[in-house]
C-alpha cells in the first residue's frame, strides 16, 4: 500500500469516526414541516431609510420574543430576515390565531411607582378604584405597583454603553421627550422620599405586563427633587448583552412598529412524521437499489463504491447535524437526491479505468485505476462546481424551505466528492493491490468492458453527420412545451400568487362536490376545492384571515366530522410578487453564471451549446407541468434549479471529453471528435442516470404529494437533460462552430464559390 493510499485511508477513518460520534450524540434540528407547528413572516412598517428599518426591526424582534415566551411555546425561533422582516417559528402551535393576536399588538411600555413588596403566597387587594398590578421583578420578588405614571411613548431613546470612569460598568441611558421628562422627574422625586434600600424607592419599568427593570433611585437624589428631566441612567451588574437587550426592549416599547403577517404556514405533526418516514423509506430503498445496481455493473469495485456511498450518508448527515442546519421536507429530498449524485464520481472513475484496461490490456489494475482517477478529476470537479453554483443560487435567492434545500444539496455535493475521491479511492486502491483481485478480471469489475461500451464499439453509430436534424427534434419538443404553457397555463402556487392554501383531513370521507357545496353555503363560494393525498381536502382561496379559516374548518366539519388541519399556507400579495420576481431572477442568474463558468472552462461555443440545452430542459419541464396541471411553487423552483445543475453536469462531462480528444489530435474534424466523445461517455451517462432514477422513483412513489411533484420534475428533467446534453448541446456547438468560421459572402461571386469548403480552426485544415 502506497503512502498516498495510507493517508487517504487514515483521513477517511478519522472523518468517519467523527461523523459516527456526531450522529450518535447529537439530534437533528427539524423544521416545522417535519415536527409540526406554525411559521410566520412578519413585515415591519416601512421607515424612511434602510438603516431605520434595520434598527426598528431589531427593536420589534426583542419585544416579540418577550411576548412569544409568555405563550409557553417550547423552543420558539425568531430571526430577522433582511431589513424589515422577522421570521417566527412556533413548534407545536396548530392554531395560529392566539399567536397572531399576541404578535399583532403594539408594544405597551409603562413606568410605575413601587408601593411595596408582596410576600410569596399572599395577595393584597388594591383599594377600590385603584389600578395596581402585582408583578415579579427580575429576581422574582413580587412588587405591588401603582398606576401608570409614564408611558413608553415618552421615551425618546435608549442606549447601552460602558461607563469606565465611575466604574459603573455597562449602563443603559434613557432620554425622554420634554413633557415626559417632567413626569419622570416627579416620579423619581416621589420615590426618593423613601429610605435607601426600601422597595418603594424603586421605579418599575413594565413591558407587556412584565417587569423588565426596577432600578433604585440613587441615594444622592433628594426627596421631591427627582432626576433631571432630560434623561437618566440605569446601572447595575449588567453584562454587555443584558444592557443592549434592556435598551432594545425599552426603545422598542417606546417606538412600537405595526407588523403585517405576509406569510404563514402551519403543518400538522402527522404530516411531518409521515414525511420523515416516507423520506427514510425512499432513502433506504433508493440507496439499496443504487448500491445493487453499481455492484452488478462494477462487481467488487462497485460493492466498494456502495460502502463509500454508505459512508457518504453518515458524513453528510453528521455535517447537517453538526452545523445545526434545520432539516426541512425539501431538505430531506435534497439529502436523498444527493445519494444518486454521489454515485456519479465513482462511475466516471470506473469508466475511465475501463477505457485504460481496454486500450492497454497488459497494464496493471492499480495503474489503470490511478489513471482513471486522474483523468476523471476534471470532469468530477467541473460537474460538482456547476451543482454547487445551483445550490448557491437556491440559498441566496430562495426563501424558507427552498433555502434549506440549497444548503443540504451543497453539503451533499461536498460529502459525495469526499466519499468518491478519498474513501472510495482508498478502498479500491487497497483492493487493486491484491493479486487475486488483479488476476481475476471477472471479479474486479473494471478490467473488462461493460455491455454498453461493447455494443457501442460494435455498432459505432454516426451521430452528427447532420446535426441540424437533432436541433429540429429539440425545437419540436420545446414547441410542444410552449404550447402547454400557452394553452393550459402555468398553475402558479400560492407562494407566487398570494392567498391561502389549507389542507384538511376528515374522519369521515368527504368528496369534492360535497365539500364545495358546503363551503359555498358557508360563504366561501370563491374557494377552489381539490383533493390532496389520502383523500384529504385542499382549499385554496384569496385573502382569508385566521378567523375566516376557523369558520371554514367548522363548516367542513359538518360533513367530515372530526376535521384536522394538516397544512396551512398564507402568502401576502406583496410577498407573492417578490417570490415570483426572485424566481425569475434565480433562473436568469443561473443561466448567466453557468454560461460564464463554461465559457472560461471551455470554448464559448461549447458554453452556448450547454446553455441552449439548459434552457431547452427548463422549458420542457415547465411545459410538462403545465400539460399535467401540476402546481408550480417553491419546491418546483428547487427542482428546476437542480435540473439546471444536472443538465450542465451532463454537458460538462461530454465537452470535457471533447476537449481531451481534441487536445490529442487537432487535425480530426470536430464532428468526429464529438461523436467519439459522446460514445465514450454514454456508459457513464446511462449508469449515473440509472442511479439517480432509483432514488427519484422511490421519492415519487413513497414521498407523498409534496415530494411526488418534486421527484416528478426531476425525473422529467433528468431524462430530458440526458437527451439534450447529447442531442442539443453538442449539435448546437457544432452548428455554432460552422457558422462562426464561415467566410463572409463576396459580392459579385457565384453561389458555388460562396459555398466552397471552409477551414475549421479546431481542425488545422480538416474539412467540415
Amino acid at each position: 500500500m502506497t503512502r498516498a493510499t495510507t493517508v487517504r485511508a487514515v483521513l477517511a477513518a478519522a472523518v468517519l469516526l467523527v461523523s459516527v460520534f456526531i450522529t450518535l450524540t447529537m439530534s437533528p434540528r427539524l423544521g416545522l414541516d417535519l415536527q409540526g407547528g406554525t411559521r410566520m413572516v412578519l413585515q415591519a412598517e416601512d421607515s424612511a431609510t434602510v438603516e431605520a428599518n434595520r434598527e426598528t426591526t431589531d427593536r420589534t424582534l426583542e419585544v416579540l420574543r418577550q411576548r412569544i415566551d409568555s405563550l409557553g411555546v417550547a423552543e420558539p425561533v425568531l430571526t430577522r430576515s433582511g431589513e424589515d422582516r422577522i421570521i417566527v417559528e412556533l413548534p407545536d402551535v396548530q392554531d395560529p390565531r392566539q399567536a397572531a393576536a399576541v404578535i399583532g399588538r403594539t408594544a405597551q411600555l409603562s413606568f410605575h411607582e413601587v408601593l411595596g413588596a408582596v410576600p410569596t403566597g399572599t395577595d393584597t387587594a388594591p383599594e377600590a378604584g385603584e389600578k395596581r398590578l402585582i408583578l415579579p421583578d427580575e429576581q422574582g420578588t413580587r412588587l405591588d405597583l401603582g398606576p401608570v405614571r409614564l408611558s413608553g411613548a415618552g421615551v425618546k431613546d435608549a442606549t447601552a454603553f460602558f461607563e469606565a470612569q465611575q466604574a459603573a460598568g455597562w449602563t443603559v441611558k434613557l432620554d425622554f421627550h420634554k413633557d415626559a421628562g417632567k413626569d419622570w422627574t416627579k416620579l423619581t422625586g416621589e420615590a426618593a422620599c423613601h429610605p435607601a434600600g426600601d422597595e418603594r424607592r424603586r421605579v418599575a419599568i413594565v413591558l407587556d405586563e412584565k417587569v423588565i427593570s426596577s432600578p433604585q433611585v440613587d441615594p444622592s437624589v433628594g426627596c421631591q427633587a427627582g432626576l433631571p428631566s432630560g434623561g437618566t441612567q440605569i446601572t447595575g451588574s449588567f453584562t454587555a448583552k443584558e444592557a443592549r437587550d434592556l435598551a432594545l426592549l425599552i426603545k422598542g416599547g417606546a417606538l412600537p412598529v405595526p407588523v403585517e403577517i405576509v406569510e404563514q404556514r402551519t403543518v400538522g405533526p402527522t404530516l411531518g412524521a409521515a414525511a420523515i418516514d416516507a423520506s427514510a423509506q425512499a432513502a433506504l430503498i433508493g440507496a439499496a437499489a443504487t448500491a445493487l445496481f453499481i455492484t452488478i455493473v462494477y462487481r467488487l469495485f462497485g460493492a466498494l463504491a456502495a460502502v463509500a456511498l454508505a459512508a457518504y450518508g453518515v458524513i453528510s448527515y453528521a455535517a447537517l447535524v453538526g452545523l445545526g442546519v434545520t432539516l426541512t421536507l425539501p431538505g430531506l429530498a435534497g439529502f436523498v437526491l444527493a445519494i444518486g449524485m454521489a454515485v456519479d464520481a465513482n462511475v466516471l472513475v470506473f469508466e475511465r479505468a475501463r477505457e485504460e484496461c481496454q486500450d492497454r490490456p497488459t497494464r496493471s489494475l492499480r495503474s489503470a485505476l490511478t489513471t482513471g482517477f486522474q483523468k476523471a478529476f476534471s470532469a468530477v470537479a467541473d460537474s460538482n462546481i456547476t451543482t454547487l453554483l445551483a445550490a448557491g443560487l437556491l440559498f441566496f435567492l430562495g426563501s424558507g424551505p427552498v433555502k434549506g434545500f440549497g444548503v443540504t444539496l451543497a453539503i451533499g455535493v461536498i460529502a459525495s466528492m469526499f466519499s468518491a475521491l478519498v474513501i472510495a479511492r482508498a478502498l479500491t486502491e487497497i483492493a487493486a493491490g491484491s493479486r487475486f483481485v488483479s488476476d481475476y478480471r471477472g471479479v474486479n469489475g473494471i478490467a473488462r468492458p461493460g455491455s454498453v461500451r461493447t455494443w457501442l464499439t460494435r455498432k459505432d453509430p454516426q451521430l452528427f453527420r447532420k446535426p441540424v436534424q437533432w436541433l429540429v427534434i429539440s425545437t419540436v419538443l420545446v414547441a410542444v412545451a410552449v404550447a402547454g404553457i400557452v394553452v393550459r397555463g402555468v398553475d402558479l402556487g400560492v407562494e407566487f400568487t398570494g392567498g391561502r392554501l389549507v389542507e384538511y383531513s376528515t374522519s369521515r370521507p368527504v368528496d369534492v362536490e360535497t365539500a364545495r357545496s358546503t363551503l359555498a353555503d358557508a360563504g366561501f363560494g370563491d374557494a377552489e376545492i381539490t383533493t390532496a393525498g389520502d383523500g384529504d381536502i385542499s382549499v385554496r382561496t384569496g385573502k382569508l384571515d385566521n378567523d375566516g379559516e376557523h369558520a371554514l374548518r367548522t363548516a367542513l366539519a359538518t360533513e367530515g366530522d372530526e376535521t384536522t388541519k394538516v397544512r396551512d399556507e398564507l402568502i401576502g400579495p406583496s410577498l407573492g410578487d417578490e417570490l415570483r420576481r426572485n424566481a425569475l431572477i434565480a433562473l436568469g442568474v443561473a443561466v448567466l453564471v453557468q454560461l460564464a463558468y463554461l465559457a472560461v472552462r471551455f470554448r464559448w461555443t461549447f458554453a452556448v451549446g450547454s446553455v441552449i440545452a439548459m434552457v431547452h430542459d427548463v422549458i420542457i419541464v415547465v411545459g410538462a407541468f403545465a400539460w399535467l396541471g401540476r402546481p408550480v411553487d417553491g419546491i418546483f423552483l428547487a427542482a428546476l434549479l437542480t435540473v439546471i445543475g444536472y443538465s450542465v453536469n451532463d454537458s460538462v462531462v461530454v465537452f470535457d471529453r471533447v476537449r481531451e480528444l481534441w487536445g490529442r489530435n487537432r487535425k480530426t474534424p470536430l464532428a468526429t471528435i464529438s461523436r467519439r466523445a459522446v460514445l465514450q461517455t454514454v456508459p457513464r451517462t446511462v449508469n449515473t442516470g440509472m442511479g439517480a432514477l432509483f432514488i427519484l422513483v422511490a421519492l415519487a412513489v413513497l414521498g407523498g404529494d409534496s415530494l411526488a411533484d418534486f421527484a416528478l420534475a426531476l425525473l422529467i428533467g433528468i431524462v430530458v437533460g440526458t437527451w439534450s446534453s447529447v442531442f442539443t448541446a453538442v449539435p448546437g456547438a457544432l452548428v455554432l462552430e460552422r457558422t462562426t468560421t464561415a467566410p463572409p459572402p463576396v459580392p459579385g461571386k457565384s453561389s458555388r464559390r460562396a459555398r466552397a469548403p471552409r477551414r475549421d480552426p479546431l481542425d488545422n485544415g480538416a474539412r467540415v
